[in-house]
Order: structure tokens, then C-alpha cells, then sequence
């Protein structure tokens, strides 16, 4: 059973890797749109939500100049693909407390997406 167990999280991980490595930077700057309701893409610019610059790699919730939930805080992510990819597909469900009202991303190569544009910004 364990090997049974092991075999399906190495498909999914796979899987996931595979659909990561087919994204497309230029339709996740399109489905970014979604996100810049609240969030710019601009160093050092919050809005309602703080900013994505540089998010990939980065600690959640240690961007200096935002005030962060204390759920988010507590949350101790790191924003790799595998954790943004789980925040955006509901980001309540993820983190419950957080105060991000944003439904999240049901599509998961629209997720792909826009975790690849999120990477270019450096």
C-alpha cells in the first residue's frame, strides 16, 4: 500500500511538473489582470493587497510595508510553484483566516500561467 501511495504522489508531482514547465508567461501576464485588482506587479508598490514583485521564493507574509494577517503569518510558506499553485487554487481553504477575499484560480493552467509570469518578476 505504501508503494501504491507513493507511486500516485509521484505522478501527481510529475504531472505538476510537466504542466509548470508548458506554461506560458504572456497568457499569465493576461490572467494577472485577476490579480491586479488588488496587487501590483511594481517593487516596493502595495495596493489593497501588497505587491508580487519578486514573490516567488520569498517567505508569505515578510514583505516589509504591508500588514499581513496573523494566519498568513503563522502559515510559514515559502512561495514556490507547489505553494502558490495551492494559495491560488482557494486561497480560504489554504490558509482559513487569511484576508484575501479572492476566490481563487478553479483552472489549473490559468494557475500555471500565472506562476510563470510571477517568476519573471525580478
Amino acid at each position: 500500500m505504501k508503494t501504491a501511495t507513493f507511486l500516485l504522489s509521484a505522478l501527481v508531482v510529475v504531472g505538476y511538473a510537466a504542466s509548470a514547465a508548458a506554461a506560458d508567461v504572456n497568457a499569465g501576464k493576461k490572467v494577472f489582470y485577476k490579480c491586479a485588482i488588488c496587487h501590483t506587479a511594481v517593487k516596493g508598490r502595495n495596493s489593497i493587497g501588497p505587491s508580487l514583485f519578486d514573490v516567488v521564493g520569498r517567505k508569505a507574509a515578510s514583505l516589509p510595508g504591508y500588514n499581513f494577517s496573523d494566519a498568513l503569518k503563522a502559515s510559514n510558506k515559502i512561495w514556490d510553484e507547489k505553494t502558490l499553485d495551492a494559495w491560488l487554487t482557494n486561497p480560504q481553504k489554504d490558509v482559513p483566516g487569511t484576508k484575501m477575499t479572492f476566490p481563487g484560480l478553479p483552472n489549473a493552467e490559468d494557475r500555471a500561467n500565472v506562476i510563470a509570469y510571477l517568476a519573471t518578476l525580478k
